[in-house]
């Protein structure tokens, strides 16, 4: 089943006496560059605006060349991406530094979520999306990411497991996309790919502003910030099995109804996001110490916000 839970990368860099763009719901300036296609299965446009025209368009080709790498490395849409041949093969020999990079990390959001971001989610995700009981209850004996073996050689899955890497791919493709535009020359830039990345803010006095998905909005200077919304999506017609696994219990289920990170790095935003959506808030208050400058906003149901640094 194919998802759009990210639905478009903007990219809106300001320029010297142009107005200065907001990717929610502002019109681009005339002199912007806009480009759109596909990345990981979703629908994505980048706006782009700079002070050198030619340069802009050497930014957008490098752009749209690196979205299509990465793409080949991380999307569960394509047959022969690194993803899609380790899931199917159980092992994947030369991974890519991006590969093993993104395993990293998702290595450590685990440990630091108490398990409760887990990649080996992805063959229950599979089962309750096709409602299948009797998959659901199978697929759970290969849950466990601490039962991945990864080296610079090979990646060796465990019987029965598969890979998701929605929950943070997301936002590593977001940094390297942002990585890419500094080097560019980009000043006062906001990257969103589902997951936001400033490169400063909105101007040198002024922060990016970026409305959070039922109400608030966060500011963000050189920071990343990503959001899960449980019921995003929802594995039934009724809206009570949320699109969040629960590695510890293989149900479907979340503590919050929206829980944003703002962190240095939007892969580990967007990971932490994933996890602590199933975490309580004494589970949260006790990572936080040990995750330098993260700022947690959870939304409960009632439509209260609880704030963690």
């Amino acid at each position: 089943m194919r998802i759009d839970r990210r639905r478009f990368l903007t990219i809106s860099a300001a320029v010297a006496g142009a107005a200065l763009l907001s990717p929610r719901g502002l019109l681009a300036a005339p002199q912007a560059t806009v480009w759109r296609g596909q990345a990981l299965g979703a629908p994505t446009t980048l706006i782009l605006n700079h002070p050198n025209p030619a340069r802009a368009q050497v930014l957008l080709r490098e752009t749209a060349a690196e979205l299509r790498r990465l793409e080949a490395i991380f999307t569960l849409y394509r047959a022969e991406s690194e993803l899609s041949r380790l899931n199917r093969e159980g092992y994947l020999l030369a991974p890519s530094p991006e590969m093993l990079a993104a395993l990293d990390l998702a290595g450590r959001v685990h440990a630091a979520t108490g398990g409760r971001f887990d990649p080996t989610v992805q063959p229950l995700w599979r089962a309750y999306a096709a409602g299948d009981t009797q998959a659901i209850a199978a697929a759970r004996s290969g849950l466990g990411f601490g039962r991945v073996r990864i080296s610079r050689a090979r990646i060796l899955l465990a019987p029965g497991q598969a890979l998701t890497l929605n929950g943070i791919a997301q936002g590593v493709i977001t940094d390297r996309i942002t990585d890419l535009l500094r080097a560019g020359g980009a000043e006062h830039t906001l990257v969103d790919m589902g997951e936001f990345r400033a490169i400063g803010g909105r101007s040198a006095q002024e922060p990016w502003s970026v409305r959070l998905a039922g109400g608030g909005h966060a500011l963000l200077t050189d920071r990343a910030l990503a959001t899960t919304e449980a019921r995003g999506f929802s594995f039934d017609p009724e809206g009570r099995l949320p699109q969040l696994i629960d590695p510890a219990t293989g149900t479907a289920r979340a503590d919050w109804a929206r829980v944003s990170v703002i962190a240095d790095s939007a892969g580990l935003a967007d990971g932490l996001s994933t996890g602590l959506s199933l975490a309580p808030a004494a589970a949260i208050r006790a990572a936080l110490p040990h995750l330098h400058g993260v700022e947690v906003r959870a939304l409960d149901a009632s439509g209260q916000e609880f704030r963690f640094t």
